[in-house]
């Protein structure tokens, strides 16, 4: 069984030196490494051999799979090399051609909203004022004119920790609180931009987490021409000098009077499209005059002050700017999409 074993280690190394290709270097490893291969067959016939010769022929094939094994990848190496070696002097290289060009990654389209809406709110005097995403039920809702039961409550679905009284916030509105009794009494124009969660079904218009950004200012004498003056500078920023809005009446717990504002349609001109659902308007965001409560709450006198708030959505607002259908593309990475700003 030994002289068997050293014979086929020579014939097999004998015949890997006149290897020259990949293929046949392939065939090699089957012949004598794979799984039928004469060495595996001497494995299997070692139950028939005497005990005191299976430790000596086991070892001895052990040590004959290893040798060509490592024979094998030396083999294997060198004709990797002189593969690439023929290459490089038989094949012309046109050292003069331009590098082929790098991706460049971008801003996503919701960043790239947010900072254009930055921009704006910035350009108007209003400051950045950051809050946090875990509330709890007291700012998200009691500071805010919402007390227990309260039935607007069912305007927000609501993410609850196991903890009680600690939540998601579902809008940034508890900013607002946050703000003014960091400032009060002292004058306040800010934005409040963040992410909200609310426990809603995933719809082609609806999401579980989306971007909001919220505006409060807060003095004394502001009014609600005020408010519409804001907010239409706002738009015709952001949209067209040329477009057209118009306010209509809604109702929120934290603000009164309250109202939506809507502009006019800017792919249809106001005619009527698939877009605004032939109606000519669009839905940017909801907005009001701080209500006595909150201003309360906040630290501030409503009998000496006053104040406006209103809340937009960036992805809403991307979605009417690039006639984009389904807002959950703006959180499914696909470089398709994202590509295409």
């Amino acid at each position: 069984m030994l002289d068997r074993i050293q014979r086929l280690k020579e014939h097999a190394l004998s015949e890997l030196e006149v290897v020259d290709d990949p293929e046949s270097l392939r065939a090699w490893r089957v012949k004598y490494l794979g799984r039928s291969a004469e060495l595996g067959e001497m494995m299997q016939a070692l139950k028939d051999l005497d005990r005191d010769q299976r430790p000596v022929i086991g070892r001895e094939v052990n040590q004959t799979k290893t040798a060509l094994e490592e024979a094998y990848e030396k083999r294997e190496e060198s004709l990797r090399i002189a593969a690439l070696e023929h290459s490089l002097q038989h094949q012309r290289l046109d050292v003069t051609l331009p590098g082929r060009p790098l991706p460049q990654g971008r801003l996503h389209p919701a960043t790239q909203t947010l900072r254009r809406i930055y921009s704006i709110w910035a350009e108007m005097g209003f400051q950045i004022y950051r809050s946090r995403e875990v509330e709890t039920d007291e700012y998200n809702f009691e500071l805010l004119n919402m007390p227990a039961h309260h039935p607007a409550r069912d305007m927000w679905d609501t993410f609850h920790v196991t903890q009680p009284g600690i939540l998601l916030r579902t809008h940034t509105s508890p900013g607002q609180i946050h703000v003014m009794r960091e400032r009060a009494p002292e004058p306040i124009r800010v934005i409040l931009p963040g992410m909200c969660y609310r426990y809603e079904q995933l719809t082609a218009r609806a999401e579980i987490q989306f971007n909001q950004v919220e505006g409060l200012a807060v003095g004394k004498h502001i009014t609600f021409a005020d408010l519409k003056g804001t907010l239409i500078s706002f738009a015709k920023r952001m949209f067209d000098q040329d477009v057209g809005t118009r306010f209509r009446a809604q109702h929120f717990p934290f603000t009164e009077p309250s109202a939506e504002m809507d502009i006019e349609c800017f792919l249809c001109g106001g005619e009527g499209c698939g877009v605004c659902k032939y109606t000519g308007w669009l839905e940017i965001l909801g907005c009001g005059m701080v209500h006595p409560t909150v201003l309360r709450n906040g630290g501030y006198d409503p009998e000496v002050f006053s104040g406006f708030a209103f809340g937009m959505g960036p992805e809403r607002i991307a979605m009417l700017r690039y006639n984009i259908e389904d807002i959950r593309l703006f959180w499914g990475n696909d470089l398709r999409f994202l590509e295409q700003f």
